[in-house]
């Protein structure tokens, strides 16, 4: 066990955890039959028995199996009826199925689907997204990952530049280019990366979070087209922004000639504009995915009015032929009336105010529940998302972020919440509240986390 695990650890009576988590498989086991049959069916048939790998993530013993899923709460095939704080990894941050958006699929199902056409939805959802966003030339997706690869394409095409900078341990979907990791202080691409033939180093470079110093220097050869970003890093655990990072590196890309592209995927957790608008920030680009359209697949970009004229200058002077931005069902009329409904009547200020009056509440219990079992943990939050991080103090960078990540405790912390009627992110250790969760929802979050350390500890 490495130094890094035992840090981690510390306060947990790891033998008695490991019995824990093994009665909780035992009681998963016995609790969900139905789901045990399904993914016994569907093992046949699907690669690693689900439809993406990741839902192999729980620390279950088998694939959970969902019936349904309504507001804030999800009901298995075994007639379970959990609260939900994962809400799909953001993807239903706003709620499952929210009813503005049911309705607007509902009437749209019977109009068409998709006809590489614009509809009327498309210029009121255009209007929306710069009114809130501030950027004023918008174009859609079918994910983040691709609005993510579709603006760094663009300006890449727009400055002539090759090569993008993320910092290290991003997450930006999995568009290739971000997949480079700072290994003793050498670029190194991910290993885990599966299929990549092409030497990503060569046009990604990498730095750590919250250093401006390695930022200027990266940027000084001149040769860096855009910043790829989070304002704040969600992915490998949370990264909070040092006071002063953001407005100090704006200064510092915008004297080199790059560019800022956002991705505010996870921080629109922040408020109706994220955390770039909450804060002042003035990225030339921003991305915005999984929630836009209340959980149904689309993703949005949108650019400053300057580098939209250079975007549009760059494909009038291509040669004529497939740009390699988009596809047919981008923008379809489905994707249209979700992202519609959602901005206009389920992303709004009233909703916030209850995400992030409850969100502060739960922070606090989550740090009263933690000090009563007398452990080193941190609470990190950023508007409606909340993470505890196995740490006294929060991360400040990638790396450090990624020695305090401890996935088998984790997975034990999880399970003992599934069991209990209680889904927070299976990865890390992350709850989002949305418009439909409720104060009752947060008490039995803590009642079940007091539970699970009440056995580890």
């Amino acid at each position: 066990m490495s130094s890094t695990t035992l840090s981690t650890r510390t306060g947990i009576d790891w033998t008695r955890a490991q019995a824990f988590a093994q009665a909780e498989r035992e009681a998963f086991t016995r609790a969900n039959p139905t789901s045990a049959a399904l993914a016994e069916r569907a093992n046949q048939h699907l690669l690693f028995g689900v439809p993406l790998h990741w839902m192999r993530d729980w620390g279950t013993p088998f694939a959970l199996h969902v019936a349904q899923a309504s507001g804030a709460q999800v009901t298995d095939v075994d007639g379970h009826r959990r609260v939900d704080f994962c809400l799909g990894d953001t993807g239903a941050m706003f709620g499952h199925s929210p009813e503005p958006v049911a309705r607007a699929l509902a009437h749209q199902a019977t109009r068409g689907f998709t006809t590489m056409l614009a509809s009327e939805d498309a210029a009121v959802v255009g209007e929306q997204l710069a009114q809130r966003f501030g950027l004023p030339f918008w174009q859609f997706a079918m994910s983040a990952t691709d609005a993510n690869r579709y603006i760094v394409r663009w300006i890449r095409a727009a400055t002539g530049r090759s090569k993008i900078l993320v910092f290290n341990g991003c997450y930006h979907g999995t568009i290739e280019d971000v997949f480079v990791d700072l290994v003793d202080g050498q670029p190194v691409q991910r290993n885990s990366l599966l299929g990549q033939v092409h030497d990503l180093t060569q046009h990604t470079v990498v730095v750590e979070f919250n250093d401006l110093a390695a930022l200027d220097a990266a940027l000084a050869a001149g040769d860096v087209a855009c910043v790829l970003a989070e304002p704040v890093m969600t992915n490998i655990g949370m990264v909070l922004p040092a006071p002063g990072f953001w407005e100090q590196a704006q200064t510092i890309i915008r004297r080199h000639g790059a560019l800022l592209v956002m991705d505010e995927t996870h921080t629109i957790s922040t408020g109706p504009g994220g955390y770039a608008h909450a804060h002042g920030l003035t990225p030339d680009a921003l991305v915005l995915g999984k929630p836009v359209g209340g959980g149904v697949p689309c993703a949005v970009y949108g650019m400053s009015a300057e580098l939209a004229a250079r975007a549009v200058r760059a494909k009038q002077e291509a040669p004529p032929g497939h740009s390699g931005i988009g596809t047919t069902l981008t923008g379809n009329m489905l994707a249209m009336a979700a992202m519609r409904a959602a901005l206009t009547e389920v992303m709004t200020d009233a909703a916030y105010t209850h995400m992030l009056g409850l969100a502060e509440q739960l922070a606090e219990g989550l740090r009263q529940t933690i000090a009563r079992h007398a452990l080193p943990w941190c609470v990190t939050q950023v508007g409606a998302r909340i993470e505890f991080q196995f740490t006294p103090t929060p991360p400040t960078n990638g790396s450090e972020a990624d020695r305090i990540l401890d996935g088998e405790l984790e997975h034990i912390i999880h399970l003992g919440l599934l069991n209990r009627g209680v889904m927070i992110t299976p990865f890390h250790n992350m709850m989002l509240i949305s418009p439909h969760t409720q104060a009752a929802d947060v008490e039995q979050l803590l009642a079940a986390l007091d539970q699970v350390l009440s056995c580890i500890t």
